[in-house]
């Protein structure tokens, strides 16, 4: 029995032990009114932690996107057919036992997105993404690089992955997130942050007139 001074896990079991993990809890909680919760029973998918990428070149005042295809999104299109299947996204990957966030933020931007990030990566956030039922949280990054050459197909063969890579200009990108087209939440805070901060980062970039 694990306790501190506001929950209490009872058991904790492993239910599935396969590429995902899922445990099992039972718990008690302090409540907002000074007692305890009864003992409640959750899933908690250890899905593990990740690192995002906003890839953007001040210089040229682009946003480098990638798109690829999400089985989680199977059945939410078959629900909302308005939904896409492939997803805008911005770079992203899990980080592995012993690897440093930023050292993920440099391999995932070159394995995904074909970019070297210039100069140090700037902390934009870390959340949780879905708390009520997983561990999983993204720590993500503001990266400066070299949009010019950023397009094709990218992605690891051996992980499955098929990645169009693309880029647009921040207006364009402010645009699409207007427009609903960036339909997941660690774009969405990326391009809602860059709105905020693109003149000074590009100001401290060198470009003129900004």
């Amino acid at each position: 029995m694990q306790q501190q001074n506001n929950y209490e896990i009872i058991r904790r079991t492993r239910g599935w032990d396969g590429h995902f993990k899922l445990d099992v809890y039972e718990l008690r909680h302090k409540l907002f009114n000074g007692g305890q919760s009864a003992v409640l029973q959750r899933e908690v998918l250890e899905r593990g932690h990740a690192v995002a990428v906003l890839p953007y070149d001040p210089v040229r005042d682009e946003v480098v996107l990638i798109e690829q295809f999400r089985p989680g999104a199977i059945s939410v299109h078959q629900r909302f057919p308005e939904m896409p299947l492939w997803l805008t996204e911005i770079v992203a990957g899990i980080v592995e036992d012993g690897e440093e966030m930023q050292d993920v933020a440099n391999r995932e931007t070159m394995e995904e997105a074909g970019c070297s990030i210039i100069g140090e990566l700037e902390l934009i956030s870390r959340y949780y993404v879905t708390p009520g039922c997983s561990s999983e949280t993204v720590t993500m990054y503001y990266g400066r690089v070299d949009a010019s050459g950023a397009s094709g197909l990218h992605g690891l063969e051996e992980e499955g992955e098929d990645i169009r890579v693309y880029t647009v200009s921040s207006d364009e990108c402010f645009a699409m997130l207007r427009d609903g087209q960036l339909c997941n939440a660690t774009a969405t805070i990326a391009i809602q942050w860059l709105m905020l901060n693109r003149d000074r980062i590009r100001r401290e970039a060198g470009v003129s007139g900004v």
